[in-house]
C-alpha cells in the first residue's frame, strides 16, 4: 500500500470493531481511524476517539449526544447521532474503506449508502446480505464496488479464490463448530440456560452472534451470504461440522481438487486481510501449530435437531423477500431468548411461524423488504405474547 487508508468502522464498541482497532493500531503506518460508530456504549465510544482522534464519531442513541459530545469538546472530533448521521457519514469523502461492524439488520441502510457513494465495503455484517442480497450485489456491481468478506468462513473461501477467479466454482464447503451444544438431542436441549448457550467452545463473539452459532442459526445466515457473495446456488453450498475451528472452509473446483484455508479461530486475520487487500500485511498473531491439533473432526450437521439450518436453506430456495423474514424473526427470537421469554428450542418454531404469516413478494424493492422486516418482527413479537 502506497498510502495510508483511512477506515470508517460502524459498530466500534462491538466485538468486530474493537479487533479491528487492535489491527489499526498494529499498522499505524498503513491504516489510521476517520469514523467511529456506536449505539449505546458511550464510554467505550469516547474511550475509542480520545485513543484513535477520528475525524467523526457518531452515537447511535441520540440521548448520549450530549455526553459524548461533552467528553472529547477538546479533541478536533465532529460528533453526530441518530440513524440519519451514521447512514449519512459513510459518504465522506475521506473515506477509503467502511467496515460494516453493525448487528442484525441495523447495517443494511449504512452498507447501501456507503456503496451508493463508491466505497469499498469490509463487510461483517451478515444480514446485510441475508435481507438484501439481490439489491445489494446488483448496486454494487453498478457502482463498481467491491465488497471483501470479514466472517472467517466467507474470508476462507474469498482467500481460496484469490488467483482463481477464472475457474467456476463446484462447490463450497462452510465448515461450522456445531457450537456449545454439538451432539446434545432435542430433549437436552429443552431447558438449556441462556448461560449455557452463550459458552462457545472456541469464538469470542458478541451475544447475538454466539446464540445464533448455539443454534446454527449463524451458519444459515452464513449460506445464504455465501450465495450472493460468491454467485451460488443453494446446491452449491455444503456446510459440516468441523469442531476444532481451524479449517475456516473451503472450495472445491470443477476438477475435484479442493482448497482449504487454515488458521487459529482469529477474527484479526480475516478483518486484517479485508482491509488490507489485496496485500497480506506482516502480523504479530499467535502462529497455528500442526501438533497442537493432530486430529481435526468432521461431523455432519444435526438439521433435524438444530432446524435452523433447514430454515434459512428453505429461505434461499424460495428467495424473494424470504430469507428477510428469516432474519427479522431470528433477531426477535434471539433477543426473547437472552430476555428468557421464550426457551432455546422455541426459536426456531417462533422463526418459523413468523415465516409461514408473511405474504411472500418474488422481487421485492427496498421498501418492500423495510416493510417485511417490520411486520415479520410485529408479528413474532405477538407470537411471543401469546405464550
Amino acid at each position: 500500500m502506497s498510502t495510508i487508508k483511512r477506515v470508517a468502522i460502524l459498530g466500534s464498541t462491538g466485538s468486530i470493531g474493537t479487533q479491528a482497532l487492535d489491527v489499526i493500531q498494529q499498522h499505524s503506518d498503513k491504516f489510521e481511524v476517520e469514523v467511529l460508530t456506536a449505539f449505546n456504549n458511550k464510554d467505550l465510544l469516547i474511550k475509542q476517539a480520545l485513543a484513535f482522534q477520528p475525524n467523526v464519531v457518531v452515537i447511535g442513541n441520540e440521548n448520549h449526544y450530549l455526553e459524548v459530545k461533552e467528553a472529547l469538546s477538546k479533541h478536533p472530533i465532529k460528533v453526530y447521532a441518530g440513524d440519519k448521521a451514521l447512514a449519512s457519514v459513510v459518504e465522506m469523502e475521506t473515506i477509503d474503506i467502511v467496515l460494516t461492524a453493525l448487528v442484525g439488520y441495523a447495517g443494511l441502510i449504512p452498507t447501501i449508502k456507503a456503496i451508493e457513494a463508491g466505497k469499498p465495503i469490509a463487510l461483517a455484517n451478515k444480514e446485510t446480505l441475508v435481507v438484501a442480497g439481490d439489491l445489494i450485489t446488483k448496486l454494487a456491481k453498478k457502482k463498481a464496488v467491491n465488497i471483501y468478506p470479514v466472517d472467517s468462513e466467507h474470508s476462507a473461501i474469498f482467500q481460496c479464490l484469490v488467483g482463481e477467479f477464472h475457474n467456476p466454482i463446484e462447490k463450497i464447503i462452510l465448515t461450522a463448530s456445531g457450537g456449545p451444544f454439538r451432539g446434545r438431542d432435542r430433549e437436552y436441549l429443552k431447558n438449556v440456560t441462556k448461560e449455557q448457550a452463550l459458552k462457545h467452545p472456541n469464538w469470542d463473539m458478541g451475544a447475538k452472534i454466539t446464540i445464533d452459532s448455539a443454534s446454527l442459526m449463524n451458519k444459515g445466515l452464513e449460506v445464504i451470504e455465501a450465495k450472493w457473495l460468491f454467485g451460488l446456488d443453494a446446491s452449491q453450498i455444503e456446510v459440516i461440522v468441523h469442531p476444532q475451528s481451524i479449517v475456516h472452509s473451503l472450495v472445491q473446483f470443477e476438477d475435484g481438487s479442493i482448497k482449504a484455508q487454515l488458521g487459529l479461530p482469529d477474527m484479526r486475520i480475516p478483518i486484517q486481510f479485508a482491509l488490507s487487500y489485496p496485500e497480506r500485511v506482516k502480523s504479530n498473531f499467535e502462529r497455528f501449530n500442526f501438533m497442537d491439533y493432530p486430529n481435526l473432526q468432521f461431523e455432519k450437521p444435526d438439521r433435524q435437531t438444530f432446524k435452523n439450518l433447514d430454515l434459512a436453506f428453505t429461505a434461499l430456495e424460495r428467495g424473494g423477500n424470504a430469507a428477510c423474514s428469516l432474519n427479522a424473526a431470528n433477531e426477535i427470537a434471539v433477543a426473547a431468548f437472552l430476555q428468557d421469554k421464550v426457551k432455546f428450542l422455541e426459536m426456531s418454531d417462533l422463526i418459523e411461524q413468523s415465516m409461514e404469516k408473511i405474504s411472500f413478494i418474488k422481487e421485492p424493492s427496498l421498501d418492500d423488504l423495510i416493510a417485511t422486516d417490520k411486520e415479520t418482527r410485529i408479528i413474532s413479537e405477538e407470537l411471543i405474547s401469546r405464550k
